[in-house]
């Protein structure tokens, strides 16, 4: 893990001062060492979170003539077998990096070597002799690429605030990437929160040259047809995900020259990696968990039994309500965006623990959920799927009772609520019918929004992602076409970024993650809808695959998906010394997302209850206002940085052209 930033200027050389700026602010990012190259073209940055080839892997690196350069965030994790195959080809290594088999697969297929990745990056590179910039980013997401084009030229960085360090660029809120973030939790890539920033599409790369911009995808999520899945039995296709998984953890844990922890939620998909890694290495784990004050929140009780039962050498951190108001402005400059959950504020914590016990590197269960098929909502959408075919059954709406059976207040609680939330938009024709209910309740955070706000969302437009759903897409099982929703909104644009990257990269900590593996997710992608949802079972394939790893209480246990306290972090105590400056009627207005008088009336409420019992919707609200106002202050009228610039590391590579400088290995 790194962080890369760059500029490719076609008015005269570059400015090398920008550049050392940019790469200040992406140091959380890389901390272990630095390099930047530069021509009368472009420059590329680079800050080191040094993994693999600690001596010889410094970046920006090129090939053995100088005219291709990479700056490169994340981890090939195939490498190994691609350096053999490229040597065979007749390519010589210098190193023993998994970097320098990038600028060689280049070399060798330009870009059909994206398809031949295995592993999580965003990669810059630059053809010197084309003057060509070529960006390209993993298949899901993993790691994040933004860009923001100029009028000759363009800048991209890891994070917004690096490309905020040119004070040319405009600092304002994109409407569109909001309205996109207050519907679906997130801006889907290309949107931002931001004007004039764009993010690369997952599983795209994109070429930036003299004849102007363009992008095409390597990779796209797609779902075989129903009823014609290669594979239908059940026994055979959990052997399959079985080797997969256990090969895929084993890359993440062994391709590594420091050490290695592993996360332990307490749910099955942790579980499986925790077990999967202790049982097929030989080197000692060590877990790391997060655990809640508040009883309804923590699953303690289960991560205890899985260390005790994998003997690993185990820590965790206990997070209140008034630690997730602590540290929720450094979240949020972080996160570089708003956000409708205080979920990631917890996660910040336990990075933190992993850092401060000497890892670098932890591996998780994130992604099991998407690809396999494991929330709430994939359930929600097949009993709202079996109502929508009898709307008028009384036996049918009582369907709704069986969901959420974790909540305080869950649907069998209040059938009558749940009778009427759920049987909405039951259009069985629908190919979001899944995603309806969610995406209402979140909107309801727009009738709080400014006048003017609601204006320029009129005035953008926000691309609807059903539109975008590829051909063919109507062939596909419903629970398919929840996947792909779920996989192309919440998991590239809020799990893995807002709650995964940079909560993890806030501590110089590099997430991995087995179950997004390319050969475990293109299995999962083909498998019959029953084996990964069977009934209203989820994970069942999973479940049955590692049954003598992960024990039944473990594995059958309710489903719990991860929380953290929301509104009544900032009410439930005394609230926080920041929190009454950032949420005053001037800063909102200042802000100008929200309207003043609407939030001091939300805020009223939380006051008089503590923040306690508070609606879905409201929980909502009060995050998107304190969210929205931490993100205005600190990346726009803060001047972009959001956190102080810190010292670069030494640089290990130094290259400019321009005036003929050289220091590098």
């Amino acid at each position: 893990m790194c962080g890369v930033c760059g500029i490719v200027s076609f008015a005269g050389p570059p400015d090398l001062a920008l550049l050392r700026r940019m790469m200040g602010r992406l140091v959380h990012r890389g901390p272990d060492g630095s390099g930047w190259y530069r021509d009368r073209r472009a420059a590329l940055g680079h800050t080191r979170l040094a993994i693999i080839d600690a001596a010889g892997g410094a970046q920006p690196l090129c090939n053995e003539d100088g005219t291709v350069w990479v700056s490169f965030n994340g981890e090939i994790f195939n490498y190994v077998e691609l350096r053999e195959e490229l040597r065979g080809r007749g390519h010589a290594f210098r190193t023993a990096s998994d970097t320098e088999v990038i600028v060689h697969a280049w070399e060798e297929w330009r870009e059909g070597c994206f398809s031949r990745f295995n592993g999580q990056w965003a990669i810059a590179l630059w053809d010197r002799r084309a003057e060509r910039l070529v960006l390209c980013r993993d298949r899901l997401g993993v790691r994040p690429l933004f860009f923001a084009r100029r009028p000759a030229g363009l800048l991209f960085a890891s994070e917004v605030k690096s490309i905020f360090a040119d004070p040319s660029v405009e600092r304002a809120f994109d409407p569109a990437g909001l309205d996109q973030t207050f519907t679906y939790w997130s801006p889907v890539a290309p949107r931002t929160v931001f004007r004039g920033i764009e993010q690369l599409e997952p599983g795209h790369y994109a070429v930036f040259g003299r004849d102007g911009f363009r992008k095409a995808a390597y990779w796209r999520i797609t779902f075989p047809e129903r009823g014609r899945e290669p594979g239908q039995d059940a026994r055979e296709n959990a052997e399959a995900l079985r080797e997969r998984l256990i090969e895929a953890a084993r890359l993440r844990f062994l391709r590594s020259d420091v050490p290695v922890g592993a996360y332990l939620s307490g749910g099955i998909d942790s579980s499986v990696t925790a077990a999967v890694i202790a049982r097929y290495t030989a080197v000692p784990l060590r877990t790391f968990s997060l655990r809640f004050s508040d009883a309804e929140f923590d699953e303690g009780q289960y991560q205890k039994q899985m260390s005790a039962l994998l003997g690993t050498q185990h820590q965790d951190i206990v997070v209140s309500r008034s630690d997730i108001a602590a540290v929720f402005p450094e979240v949020i400059r972080h996160a570089e965006t708003p956000i409708v959950r205080a979920a990631p504020a917890p996660l910040f914590l336990l990075s933190k623990l992993v850092r401060d016990s000497g890892c670098k590197v932890v591996v998780t269960g994130e992604g099991a959920d998407e690809v396999l098929a494991g929330y709430d909502i994939f359930r929600e959408a097949r009993v709202r799927q079996f109502w929508s075919r009898d709307p008028a059954s009384a036996k049918r709406t009582r369907a709704a009772e069986l969901l959420y059976p974790w909540m305080a207040r869950s649907p069998g609680q209040t059938p009558a609520f749940a009778r009427a939330f759920f049987g909405r938009h039951l259009d069985p024709a629908d190919p979001a019918l899944s995603h309806r209910p969610r995406w209402d309740s979140t909107s309801a955070i727009k009738n709080m929004l400014t006048s003017e706000l609601r204006a320029g969302m009129s005035r953008a437009g926000s691309e609807d992602v059903v539109t975008a759903m590829p051909a063919g897409s109507e062939t596909w099982d419903p629970l398919s076409r929840g996947q792909w929703l779920e996989m192309t909104t919440l998991l590239a644009g809020y799990i893995l970024a807002s709650q995964g990257d940079r909560m993890l990269m806030a501590h110089s900590v590099e997430g991995r993650f087995p179950f997004l593996d390319r050969d475990v997710v293109e299995l999962a992608s083909a498998l019959p809808a029953r084996h990964k949802l069977f009934g209203l079972e989820e994970k069942y394939l999973l479940k049955r695959a590692f049954a003598d790893l992960v024990p039944d209480d473990i594995i059958y246990r309710p489903k719990q998906p991860y929380r953290a306290p929301d509104a009544a972090s900032f009410f439930a105590d005394s609230s926080p010394a920041w929190f009454g400056e950032a949420v005053s009627e001037r800063a909102v207005a200042d802000a100008g997302v929200f309207e003043p008088s609407v939030v001091a009336g939300l805020l009223a409420k939380c006051r008089r209850t503590g923040g306690e019992n508070m609606s879905n919707t409201d929980n909502m609200r009060v995050l998107a206002v304190v969210s929205t106002q931490l993100t205005h202050h600190s990346l726009i009228a803060g001047g972009g940085c959001g956190t102080p610039d810190r010292a670069l590391p030494d640089p290990s590579v130094a290259v400019d052209v321009v005036t003929d400088h050289r220091s590098a290995p």
